[in-house]
This record gives C-alpha cells, sequence and structure tokens, in this order.
C-alpha cells in the first residue's frame, strides 16, 4: 500500500482544473445499460470506482468503444452488446458500493437483474432497503439469495404509480437513481416523492432525458416521469466534483493559501461556500481566461489539472460566487454556474462555526472530514454535528495525534482551535477521512505520513500531483519503503 508524505507549512497558490464529478459518473455510466446505441461521456475522471464500474459493465455486455482519432483522456464511450448477462457478482460489487447503480437499468431494459448486495461501510450503514421498496412499487419481483439482490419483471411489465422514497435518514441518492432509470422505461407515469435533490440526480435526469426520457422535477423532492418504449443513445458531459471543489477550496484555506479554481460548480456548492465565508475565507468569482474556457471542452483536455500562475490576468468581481440558474450538461465557462472560475483566500485568522451535515442543499457529509481540519485552525470554539452517517468520525483520533483539540460527544464533536497543528504518522479509513488528514499535513508543521492512501485514489484523480503543483510538498512511497527507511533511521 502507498503512503502521502507530506511537509506542511507551505503556502498553496496557482491554479487547478476541478475534474468531472465521481458521484454523478457512476450512475451516468451504468445508465449506458438502458440503451443498445452508443454513449459517450465526456469528462469521467481517472479513478478506481471508475475502472471497477467499466470492468462491471464490461462482464454485463456493455463495453468501451474504440473512437480511434477521437480518443482523448476523460471520454467513455460504451455501447451495449451483449444482453444475456444480468449478473454483478460479489467480487465487483464488494470494490465500491455504487455497483448498486446497476440494478435498476438491468431490470428495466433485460426483465431480470442479479447484483450482490453491497455489505458494510466504514462510515456506517448503508442500506438498500429504499432501493428495493422503489423498484417493488413499479411491480418487480424482488427476492434476497445467497447475498444477491433478484429482481424480475412481471409479466404485465413495470408500471408507473406514485412511490415514497423517504426512510429514517431522509432521500437516498442512489435509490433515487435506480428508481428513476427504471420508470423511464415502465408504463405510465410515476412520480417519486421524497426524492433526493443532490446536483448527480440532476445530471442523471440531463442525460436520460438526452436519451429520450419524459422527466420532470429533478433536483426537487417530487420527481414525475413518463415512461417511454425505449432509450437511445446520447453524448454527454459529466458536471464538476462539487467535493473536489470544495476539498481544493479548504486546501487553500487551511495553508493561507491564493487559489483559483476553474471548472467550479459553485451552484451546485452554496451551502459550502456559505460556511466557509463565516469562517473567515473568501470565495469570489472571476473571469476566465481564454484558455481556461477552452480547457472547460470535454475533448483533449489534460487530465488533472494545471499549475497556472494568478498573475495570468484574472481579474475578480466584486462580492462573493452566489446561486442561480441551472447550468450542467455541456460544455462552457464563467457564465455557466456549475462551471465558473473562482478565487480562493483567506483572512490571517479563521473564525470558528457551527455547521451540521444535511441533505442536499445542505452542508454535504462528505466535506465534513475536510471542513473539520480547516476548523482545528480556528479561533475559538466550533461545533460539527453528523446527521447522515452515524459513524464517519474515524479521523477525530488521528486529528488529535497531529495536536487538534477535538471532543466527541455522539454525532458532534466540539473543536477547540489551536495555533497550529504538528506533523505525525496517521492512518486513512475512508475516502474522505484520507483528504481531511492531507488537508491537515498540508497545514501541520513537520512532516505528516498517511498510509492507506488507497482510499484517496477512490474519489481524487492524481492528488498528489495536483498538490505539488500548488506548491505542497507532498509525495506517494510504498509503505514498506518507507518503513525499512524508518527503521535504518533508528538503528
Amino acid at each position: 500500500m502507498d503512503t502521502f508524505v507530506i511537509d506542511g507549512g507551505r503556502r498553496l497558490s496557482g491554479r487547478v482544473r476541478i475534474n468531472g464529478s465521481k458521484n454523478a459518473a457512476l450512475p451516468i455510466l451504468a445508465a449506458a445499460l438502458l440503451t443498445t446505441e452508443p454513449v459517450t461521456i465526456h469528462d469521467v475522471p481517472a479513478l478506481d470506482d471508475i475502472a471497477n464500474m467499466i470492468r462491471l459493465l464490461a462482464q454485463l455486455g456493455c463495453g468501451q468503444v474504440a473512437q480511434g482519432a477521437e480518443d482523448s483522456a476523460g471520454v467513455i464511450r460504451l455501447q451495449t452488446t451483449d444482453e444475456s448477462i444480468s449478473h454483478a457478482p460479489y467480487e465487483i460489487v464488494r470494490t465500491m458500493r455504487a455497483s448498486i447503480c446497476t440494478l435498476g437499468p438491468l431490470l428495466a431494459k433485460r426483465g431480470y437483474a442479479r447484483v450482490s448486495l453491497p455489505g458494510g461501510c466504514s462510515i456506517g450503514e448503508r442500506p438498500v432497503d429504499l432501493h428495493l421498496r422503489g423498484l417493488r412499487a413499479l411491480g418487480a419481483e424482488i427476492t434476497l439469495e445467497a447475498g444477491d439482490i433478484i429482481a424480475r419483471v412481471p409479466a404485465g411489465g413495470l408500471k408507473g404509480t406514485t412511490i415514497f422514497l423517504g426512510g429514517a435518514n431522509g432521500s437516498t441518492v442512489l435509490g433515487t437513481t435506480n428508481v428513476m432509470c427504471a420508470a423511464s422505461l415502465a408504463k405510465g407515469t410515476t412520480i417519486i416523492e421524497c426524492a433526493a435533490c443532490e446536483p448527480e440526480v440532476v445530471d442523471l435526469a440531463k442525460l436520460l432525458i438526452k436519451m429520450g426520457a419524459k422527466i420532470s422535477g429533478a433536483g426537487s423532492p417530487r420527481i414525475v416521469i413518463e415512461g417511454v418504449t425505449q432509450l437511445g443513445g446520447a453524448t454527454y458531459v459529466v458536471m464538476p466534483d462539487r467535493i473536489e471543489a470544495g476539498t481544493f477550496m479548504i486546501a487553500a484555506a487551511i495553508t493561507n493559501g491564493d487559489m483559483i479554481l476553474d471548472n467550479c460548480p459553485t451552484d451546485a456548492m452554496l451551502a459550502p461556500i456559505y460556511w466557509l465565508e463565516a469562517a473567515g475565507v473568501h470565495v469570489q468569482q472571476v473571469a476566465p481566461l481564454a484558455a481556461t474556457i477552452a480547457n472547460t471542452l470535454p475533448a483533449g483536455r489534460p487530465r488533472g489539472g494545471s499549475s497556472l500562475s494568478l498573475s495570468s490576468g484574472s481579474t475578480s468581481t466584486n462580492g462573493s460566487v452566489g446561486g442561480g440558474g441551472s447550468g450542467g450538461g455541456g460544455a462552457g465557462g464563467g457564465d455557466d454556474p456549475l462551471r465558473r472560475c473562482v478565487r480562493v483566500t483567506t483572512e490571517r485568522v479563521l473564525k470558528s462555526v457551527d455547521v451540521t451535515t444535511q441533505p442536499h442543499p445542505g452542508f454535504p457529509t462528505d466535506l465534513q472530514a475536510q471542513f473539520m481540519a480547516l476548523l482545528c485552525l480556528a479561533d475559538g470554539n466550533s461545533v460539527v454535528t453528523e446527521r447522515i452517517f452515524q459513524d464517519r468520525f474515524l479521523h477525530v483520533a488521528e486529528l488529535s495525534r497531529m495536536g487538534a483539540k477535538l471532543v466527541r460527544q455522539g454525532s458532534t464533536v466540539i473543536i477547540t482551535g489551536v495555533r497550529n497543528l504538528v506533523g505525525a504518522p496517521v492512518m486513512a479509513s475512508d475516502l474522505r477521512a484520507s483528504a481531511g488528514l492531507v488537508l491537515a499535513g498540508l497545514a501541520a508543521e513537520g512532516t505528516t505520513c498517511v498510509n492507506r492512501v488507497y482510499h484517496l485514489d477512490r474519489g481524487y484523480e492524481r492528488m498528489e500531483e495536483r498538490l505539488r503543483s500548488l506548491g505542497a510538498s507532498i509525495a506517494r512511497v510504498d509503505e514498506k519503503e518507507l518503513a525499512a527507511k524508518n527503521i535504518a533511521a533508528v538503528s
């Protein structure tokens, strides 16, 4: 396994492009199962989860199609050529929970699906009961056998109905996408009440509409789907990753840096931007460069980001970024609220805040660990309350090893800001906790070793290279080699 070795205390500055969203791309790729025509997806990030989804789709008869001269980084072209296999086995599903996204498309298009139950998760229980409730409401016959979900379409086919998808913890993002995909090919009208409002749900709905689906209300708690008999191919650009954007914003803030983010989905980040500004971080829209606008186009863009100087001639607008508009789905420049260019700076003294994670449009749970790392250096006492995943505090003990003053009480962590964090060996437990520890290491005095960074590779493309381009001292090393060096140094 690999380890990140970080020499902290360096101020980050420069320019970075935000990649396509992992959480949007996964259900979008699975939607290619709904048609036998080609589906071309642009700005797909090069991540382990994406590679596993493409491997699963290939096993299900939906493989990549070579594009020849048009082939470029971040472009995936899929086409189903064999519909005889409808089994998503545990060997692949266990590598990522998003494999459950294939359940709805397989059921709707092939009439049968066998998908392994995803299993447990380090950040808490994540059941799929709402997925099954929604598909059963459409008429699917569902049983569980040997750890697999087996779903069949009855003789009369799937039929539209009104479905309540609320649960004990609110709505379900992947459950909403599964039901929306299945309902697109059902007979009649389906109404999903208490649907997830996340931007990634909207992104999938936009693709399905381009494929011929009739969907309205995506992004609200009530989605209406008029079933159609078939869906066709489409070309689509995945929305930028709002969690990656938030992570880089916090990286700028925690190092007292000055960073420009291109292709930034500000309209999907109103809550994170609000709380960052409350903590003393400035997020301002700036005018994109001509070269930057060209780089937002899907074809041929470099993977990861660039390290263009901040002295490139960008000019700031007055005030902070705001919302408005729908955006997404296509390439655009600074006028698209899902693809803006923003500059992130900070005051020298960060302010304490109280924040609670909530479903969209609230503060996202996927930024909780990163924001907590920032608040460790804020003046005064902050409170972070986790309302989405019960066990998403595994990073608390590791931050404490770095000198943070944290007290956990159930679903709440009280943070007393310190003047400095101190580098230390820490262990990553999940994707977002890993990112939080990396950010803490960037700001800490001395050397931080973040172990088990394979978690990061699931959600951040070449993170260490992009941070280096912004001035960070960070290297990826083999864990065994690092241990051998440490032993040699001690002896």
